[in-house]
């Protein structure tokens, strides 16, 4: 089984005159490449800020994209959303104690989807509503093998103005939630805007890179009362993820989207180096 994953596409940030606005065509390149590339998934995971206001408007435009996908495509709310205009796009899923959080059970993997918006912050949120509603869920498959996707990843990058504190109470919770669940295989995240590999409580954590511009990689400190000119933004090419499931192992692969050259196919001139290899795991 394969799960594509995409985060902050940002579809209405700072619309211009052109025809279309930069972030809904560096969407649909994404969004190409994972339809007429070779590698079609079995669905597509959306981990929030699929929109930069939150505007129904918005999200129709987003939807109206992947009405194409012969796959189900599974969204959830990052900090730059609002729940109620996802509703509307998205019929699939639903509020559970008002929060769009839910269960995907397919192929023998369980993906538990987490709300961690905040309406009144930048940063996530995981409060006692939720952790009873995540720590429900574990109990009920506790020997299931499970994948959770959620927005805001719960680790300090060292990207300064992108990081929560690391002693915020909301990642707290989260760590007790989910510290010695045996079946957690990984825990996927969006917000950053750059790719990551870290972990939280023994469990892999990654970050999927956006499909809107990337954030700068620049680990020093930041003063937020000092301008120092340094990079913020960057026009990096989109990104997005493909999580194999075999049934027993979860990998995660990254791509960039981006025009390239290919320079070599397989052809019968490449043909004994392919035998080769195959033959070295005889």
């Amino acid at each position: 089984m394969l799960i594509a994953q995409m985060t902050d596409i940002h579809i209405g940030f700072a619309p211009d005159d052109k025809p279309e606005e930069l972030n809904r065509t560096r969407f649909r390149a994404t969004l190409r490449r994972v339809l007429d590339g070779p590698n079609r998934p079995d669905m597509l995971v959306l981990t929030g800020d699929i929109t930069d206001n939150g505007d129904i408007e918005s999200f129709d435009k987003t939807a109206a994209l992947l009405a194409e996908c012969p796959f189900p495509v599974w969204p959830m709310v990052g900090n730059h959303d609002r729940r109620e205009a996802l509703l509307h796009a998205f019929p699939q899923v639903r509020l559970d104690e008002g929060f769009l959080q839910y269960v995907v059970e397919q192929n023998g993997l369980r993906l538990i989807m987490l709300d961690t918006l905040d309406t009144d912050r930048h940063g996530g949120a995981f409060c006692e509503a939720r952790e009873a509603w995540l720590t429900a869920r574990l109990d009920e498959a506790p020997d299931t093998p499970t994948l959770i996707f959620m927005h805001h990843p719960p680790v300090v990058s060292g990207i300064d103005w992108m990081d929560p504190a690391p002693d915020e109470a909301w990642i707290q919770r989260l760590g007790a939630a989910v510290e010695g669940r045996e079946q957690i295989l990984a825990i996927h995240c969006g917000h950053l805007h750059r790719p990551l590999l870290a972990t939280f409580r023994g469990i892999p954590l990654q970050v999927t890179p956006s499909v809107a511009p990337l954030v700068s990689l620049d680990l020093r400190s930041i003063d937020k009362e000092q301008p120092d000119g340094r990079d913020l933004i960057v026009a990096e090419p989109p990104c997005y993820s493909l999580h194999r499931w075999d049934g027993s192992n979860l990998v995660t692969h990254h791509e960039r989207v981006d025009d390239w050259h290919v320079l070599a196919h397989y052809t019968g001139k490449l043909q004994p180096m392919i035998q080769d290899m195959f033959a070295e795991r005889e």
